[in-house]
């Protein structure tokens, strides 16, 4: 509404009876006040993330014009709230940087600001890496004489963070998206990738860590990876990329400062003289579509599978690595290491019963680009999380458990902030750390998605945000499984580290589109008003209903006498292991290994999940110390799927179903799986160490939920 010219924005919050009599003053009846949630929390669910994501629908506002309308709610909230998150989105805020260290010191005023029980910063120092000021990363097309003939332009800001530096000469292959079955196939067709440029399209369901280091791991020299149009819409005209622009991602295999692997980087630290076996020994550069299809164009050899085929004008699909006239590619990367001072800003609320027990909300605070969707959207979520659970204690609301609320620093390059905090305090959090919710990217389009921890299903037993009357796990079974939105966690993502190196339960909500990816993302066009575009100017629906959901989840978990956590989950995972092990009985005993083990094991877990799940059932879960006996057991349930027998130094992500390494459950059938498709590689010996290190951290969980060791019956 323009009015005198200049742009005016106003929302008005529907308040209803119930509302009304919840801030009549404050209520001491906890049990009412949670059984008045689908009403009077209602409102709070609709507050939670409203004034952020409006934010970004005015920001252009904000930015060059001053408001004088102090009548209305909007502009009073979002002064109070998150004022100056607008310019999250306006420019890039690295961590370090004077942008980043202003929004730092903003937050910190703004939870300040709430009044809540602890508000405090945790600094620390973390060696990042970003391009050479003196000295630009470069590509260059070589003749056959090993001349230059061509040198390709570059945008110096793109780079991806941890890559090796140094320079690289060699041919071109093409390996599609970088998956293990694209370089399982080339292996198959006879291309060799020794010494040459491996080009990788941008998705595939793999991060660039894992692209790298596969192509390290299969003998390449360098890596460039492209967006491509077929994946990442390349027309600005239709919300798409513009063919020069590169997307940018660190391509460190792992999370936390690689150069303290399992030590927290506080300022006191001594670090041992040593390094994360996940950063690259070969340099890796993002590039363009315009680039790419500068170098595939030229290729010739082996023709490519139709599912490779991209849509690179001008590119007739194949896979080198022979290059026109006997040309070759050299790249030369000049990254530098710097360390860095970093901050973690937290705020909390105090637990009334069982103030020990928390539950954590947290979002990437920096951004390489404007980073919209990268922080802006997180950040002002948290914020709105926060100010509202702050009304809400105000108004007479009680929670029995803590909250705690973070903005993390250094996300861009591998959840820096988040992971060196897990590290300082990782024998503390796995005995208080009820669940992690991360807000990182939550935001990128109209359909709901979920990665998390199998024990967090039972959550989705609420309303869902565009289905009344449904909850979203019915619903999603409804829609042909609830696989279709609820999956396994991540390496990149915000929770990843928090179950699998903390042993937390931990979950990532997101609003994506499933059929249509945010282009955006990690560009310097992650821009507020492109997001709104994509969005269709749903921005502010959308960020209610994902408020709603988060809302209400963690109202469950602060009011619950017994914690909502599905105990047995982990028992039907490892049942999908049993028939693959049954499918192959006959062969395994035929080389004298016999999966009994595993199934003994898992039958033990099994077992004692359903009894515990039994005497909870039948318990007086109003008494505190019965309910305090059984929280106890459920939130270390997580913790006990993290194998003690492997280094928490070499092999940081020791979760058996979600971490990465030689003993989780799917390197386990990876395996097996060669039985089938290449039993010359099938190792026995490798086999009995996976099904040794995998079985007895089954085993060691059955026995911890046991109980008493009286309770425990080894007996054959």
């Amino acid at each position: 509404e323009e009015m005198g010219g200049a742009p005016r924005v106003e929302m008005r919050f529907m308040t209803s009876e119930a509302e009304e009599e919840m801030e009549a003053g404050p209520s001491s009846d906890i049990t009412a006040l949670v059984l008045r949630r689908h009403r009077g929390y209602r409102r709070a669910g609709a507050l939670l993330c409203v004034c952020g994501v409006v934010i970004f629908t005015i920001g252009t506002f904000t930015q060059t014009h001053t408001h004088t309308h102090t009548d209305t709610h909007l502009v009073l909230v979002l002064t109070r709230s998150v004022c100056g998150l607008s310019r999250v989105s306006r420019a890039s805020h690295p961590p370090g940087s004077v942008e980043g260290t202003s929004l730092a010191s903003e937050i910190l005023r703004r939870f300040t600001q709430l009044h809540m029980d602890h508000t405090w910063t945790e600094s620390l120092f973390a060696t990042l890496q970003f391009p050479d000021r003196s000295v630009r990363s470069s590509l260059w097309l070589l003749d056959s004489a090993g001349l230059i003939s061509e040198k390709i332009p570059l945008n110096p800001s793109d780079f991806c963070p941890y890559s090796a530096t140094g320079s690289t000469t060699g041919g071109v292959v093409y390996a599609n998206y970088g998956r293990p079955e694209d370089f399982n196939w080339l292996r198959s067709v006879g291309v060799s990738l020794i010494g040459s440029v491996v080009v990788m399209r941008v998705g595939g369901g793999v991060s660039f860590a894992e692209k790298v280091w596969l192509a390290e791991r299969n003998g390449a020299g360098g890596a460039l990876i492209y967006p491509d149009p077929a994946d990442l819409p390349q027309d600005p005209r239709r919300l798409g990329l513009n063919t020069h622009t590169a997307v940018s991602e660190h391509v460190h295999l792992g999370s936390g400062d690689p150069f303290t692997p399992g030590f927290p980087s506080f300022n006191h630290t001594q670090f041992p003289p040593i390094q994360s076996s996940g950063l690259p020994l070969i340099p890796a550069l993002p590039i363009s579509a315009t680039v790419a299809a500068k170098l595939l164009s030229q290729l010739s050899g082996v023709s490519c599978p139709p599912s490779w085929r991209g849509r690179l004008p001008y590119v007739r699909c194949v896979v080198g690595p022979e290059f026109s006239s006997g040309r070759r590619v050299k790249m030369s990367v000049h990254n530098v290491m710097t360390p860095v001072l970093l901050n973690n800003i937290f705020s909390s609320l105090e637990g009334r019963v069982e103030p020990d027990q928390y539950i954590i909300l947290g979002a990437q605070r920096d951004s390489l680009g404007p980073g919209a969707v990268k922080s802006g959207v997180g950040t002002a979520i948290l914020m709105e999380l926060a100010r509202t659970f702050s009304t809400m204690v105000k108004n007479g609301f009680s929670p029995r458990r803590s909250l705690l609320f973070v903005s993390w620093d250094a996300g861009e390059f591998g959840n820096v902030g988040a992971t060196e905090w897990l590290e300082g305090y990782l024998s503390m959090l796995h005995l208080k750390a009820v669940a992690y919710f991360s807000l990182d990217q939550a935001i990128m389009g109209n359909c709901l998605s979920v990665c998390l921890s199998l024990c967090l299903c039972f959550l989705f037993q609420v309303e869902h945000p565009k289905h009344a009357g449904q909850t979203i796990y019915s619903q999603a079974e409804r829609e042909g499984g609830s696989w279709r939105i609820m999956k396994p966690l991540y390496l990149n993502s915000g929770a990843y580290s928090f179950t699998a190196f903390a042993g937390v339960p931990a979950m990532e909500l997101r609003f994506t589109e499933v059929t249509r990816a945010y282009p955006f993302i990690n560009t310097p066009l992650d821009s507020a008003s492109r997001l709104q575009e994509v969005l269709g100017g749903r921005l502010g629906v959308t960020g209610r209903s994902l408020g709603e959901l988060v809302g209400e989840m963690v109202l469950r978990l602060a009011h619950d006498h017994i914690l909502p956590l599905r105990i047995t989950s982990y028992a039907q995972t490892v049942l999908q292991l049993s028939a693959q092990l049954n499918k192959h009985s006959a062969e395994l005993q035929s080389r004298g290994l016999s999966p009994q083990w595993v199934f003994s094991a898992r039958g033990d877990y099994s077992r004692a999940a359903e009894t515990l799940q039994r005497a909870i059932d039948y318990s007086d879960l109003h008494d505190p110390t019965t309910a305090r006996f059984y929280n106890t057991r459920i939130m270390k349930v997580e913790y006990y799927f993290l194998s003690q027998y492997v280094s928490m130094v070499e092999t940081p992500f020791r979760h058996v179903i979600h971490g990465r390494g030689n003993h989780t459950l799917s390197a386990l059938n990876e395996h097996l799986a060669l039985l089938t498709s290449d039993p010359a590689r099938f190792d026995e010996t490798r086999f009995r160490r996976q099904l040794a290190l995998f079985t007895w951290t089954l085993q060691g969980a059955a026995n911890a939920l046991n109980g008493d060791v009286w309770s425990i019956h080894n007996t054959h």
